[in-house]
């Protein structure tokens, strides 16, 4: 069993134009079989920030250890973090971000990944520093709120190309249990 074909219930209270005699609204209860989604809301800023502190010990070393210019020494960072990465993931299913906000990297069989997949997961990773820009405006009858442009990073793509996710570490006994249960 693969976390991808993980199914989970979930029930959704619906209310209804009916009330009881007490006054109270009635409910209808729908049962709903949804695909199991492991990695949890916003995490994209986390992961960004992860990898900011994968950098700069590298930048630092590079641009006061090494005395190199600051692009040449960004540019080290990058490939340094790049391969540091893929240890670190392969080994332990973390870096040293990802360890601060206590997020790691399993596959799709909720394991570590191997260094073929985790090389590769690195290598796209610089590939979601892309923003994605998207309107906000006031909502209803809130005219005194101004609208503007949300700047998010979309720290997907990777983990769908090489079907790996990021997961906060308590849910990895979660997940482990539910691919137990739900095995054929």
């Amino acid at each position: 069993m693969k976390i991808s074909e993980l199914k989970v219930k979930k029930k959704i209270h619906r209310p209804t134009r009916n009330f009881d005699v007490e006054g109270e609204r009635i409910y209808e209860e729908f049962e709903y079989i949804l695909p199991y989604n492991p990695t949890h809301k916003r995490n994209e800023r986390e992961r960004l920030y992860a990898k900011t502190i994968d950098l700069i010990p590298f930048f630092l070393i590079f641009r006061y250890g090494f005395h190199e210019l600051i692009i040449v020494s960004l540019l080290f960072s990058i490939l340094c973090v790049l391969i540091f990465g893929t240890f670190c993931e392969t080994l332990s299913g973390t870096t040293l971000g990802k360890r601060l906000f206590k997020l790691k990297v399993i596959d799709d069989f909720g394991n570590k990944p191997n260094i073929t997949k985790s090389a590769f997961r690195n290598i796209l990773s610089f590939a979601n520093f892309f923003p994605v820009f998207s309107e906000f405006g006031p909502k209803p009858n809130q005219y005194w709120e101004k609208s503007g442009v949300n700047m998010n990073f979309s720290m997907h793509l990777n983990n769908q190309i090489t079907k790996t996710y990021i997961i906060k570490e308590h849910k990895l006994a979660e997940i482990r249990k539910l691919l137990k249960d739900q095995q054929p």
